[in-house]
């Protein structure tokens, strides 16, 4: 069991540095990009990717979630997972070959800003050689970890070296479409030593393809929320409102990350688990995932809130200021989504209910879509702000009610209550800096430093008080190493 809970924590840590990986580094260079391209060459980036995501998303078919949960489930037997991986392999070319046809048919469509879409086919490309989702269902997630830093910083670098002027636009997305595609082709370099590609056979192929499809429906309607939003505010409003909103939602996708990274380590784990029957296991998994990663994901959202307005301008420019405030706003979706995640991959997808999933992201999709359609032709990015934040509450309502009989809900809650009280003493304190100190590096600076400090001593005299045993373990094995030990 210790073993197991080793691997668990390197995981999670990999994982945390993969996906932060992703988003860290391409967010090192916005500060750039947004004064040498602007708002509106952002938001053209913004929109072609957007679009090339359809495509993308229509060639993965659901098989981040299916295939991660299939492979997980039979990685105990070498010629199960050897049949399933193949088969499940040679659907999902198939299903992407189609879908680069279409995506070559689009081009030929398109009158303006075709350049764009046509370099975005790089990223289309990539999504027929994703096979990330084997590796996170046998729980090898320090090569993907390791890939993806080494190209992510050859692109930072690439980024600063070819991107000088606003001309440079097509550059820059040569750069971020062909690095997601050699990302993907790095994977099948070690592939053999893990698994064995077979013959595939229909009769084997076909079983896959209505649980792929159950599970491809969500990831549509989470795409919603997620994308269409902005082809929307693009359609519907301006490219600069747009670039505006992608800086923001650029932010916000930080903490997102860092709590998918838990989800994405949990999800083979539980999915094994469960394919035991081992409740007792799942049970402890759950109730410790939601008052730690909670915990995390209420500190980061209530200190995004408290600095998002002196951020934007000092980090792209007074020009990106509405950036600020929609990144206040977006904060409010965090604990929700981190609420959900927990839900879904600990509980909803690994235990098969997929259907309950399923209902809940299209409810989502389209309280999502209403509003955005209501809002975003008169307020542009924020009325793409209320769509999200409603969106990402009716999800996360909907999944707790569907599972509120099968998991202590109420329990859950009553476990990190205390930590939104604990963030929104912090969030005043950080917001009040603020204000007196105004737009300046120094302001910001003594913002998070306070914020840091105040809900870090807040959250360790809660757990030593409350005697928590998982958090004095892990403080005394930190503390030990200075000759200090806490009391149990």
């Amino acid at each position: 069991m210790k073993a197991e809970k080793s691997s668990i924590k390197k995981n999670i840590l990999y994982q945390t540095i993969y996906e932060i990986l992703m988003i860290i580094l391409p967010f090192v260079t916005s500060p750039y990009i947004a004064r040498v391209i602007g708002a509106e060459g952002l938001g053209i980036y913004s929109y072609s990717h957007s679009v090339a995501y359809y495509f993308v998303l229509f060639s993965m078919m659901g098989i981040k979630n299916y295939g991660n949960r299939a492979v997980a489930q039979s990685r105990d037997d070498d010629s199960k997972l050897n049949r399933t991986f193949s088969n499940i392999l040679f659907l999902h070319i198939a299903i992407s070959v189609i879908c680069l046809m279409a995506y070559v048919g689009y081009i030929l469509w398109l009158k303006e800003e075709r350049i764009y879409a046509i370099i975005q086919g790089a990223y289309v490309l990539s999504a027929l050689f994703d096979i990330s989702w084997f590796y996170f269902g046998i729980e090898k997630f320090k090569f993907t970890v390791t890939r993806n830093s080494i190209i992510k910083i050859i692109n930072v670098i690439l980024v600063f070296a070819l991107v000088r002027k606003a001309e440079d636009l097509w550059i820059y997305c040569v750069i971020m479409a062909v690095g997601t595609l050699v990302s993907q082709l790095v994977l099948w370099v070690p592939l053999k030593k893990y698994v064995k590609i077979e013959r595939p056979q229909w009769e084997q192929m076909k079983v896959h393809v209505k649980p792929m499809l159950i599970l491809f429906i969500p990831a549509i309607a989470v795409s919603l929320y997620k994308y269409m939003d902005k082809i929307m505010i693009g359609g519907m409003s301006s490219r600069t409102q747009l670039g505006y909103y992608e800086n923001a939602e650029k932010i916000n996708s930080v903490p997102i990350t860092i709590i998918g990274a838990f989800g994405t380590v949990m999800l083979p784990k539980m999915s094994n688990l469960v394919s035991k029957n081992d409740r007792t296991a799942t049970n402890k998994y759950i109730s410790t995932s939601m008052q730690f990663i909670m915990c995390l994901s209420l500190a980061l959202a209530f200190g995004l809130a408290g600095v998002g307005e002196i951020f934007a301008p000092i980090f792209w420019g007074k020009s990106f200021a509405t950036s600020g405030t929609i990144i206040k706003w977006l904060s409010v979706t965090v604990p929700f989504i981190t609420f959900a995640n927990i839900i879904r991959t600990q509980y909803l997808i690994p235990t098969h209910k997929d259907k309950e999933y399923m209902f809940s992201v299209v409810a989502g999709a389209i309280v999502n879509l209403a509003i955005n359609a209501l809002l975003i032709p008169q307020y542009g990015a924020m009325g793409a702000t209320v769509g999200t934040i409603a969106a990402e509450i009716a999800v996360c309502l909907i999944q707790a009610f569907a599972v509120r009989r099968e998991l202590p809900i109420k329990a859950y809650i009553k476990s990190f209550w205390q930590f939104m009280v604990f963030a929104a003493l912090m969030f005043a304190g950080v917001y009040v800096i603020g204000l007196r100190l105004g737009v300046r590096a120094y302001t910001l600076a003594v913002q998070v430093i306070f914020g840091g400090v105040i809900y870090g001593i807040l959250v360790f005299v809660y757990f030593v008080k409350t005697k928590n045993e998982t958090f004095i373990n892990a403080a005394n094995k930190i503390l030990g190493k200075f000759n200090i030990k806490l009391n149990k």
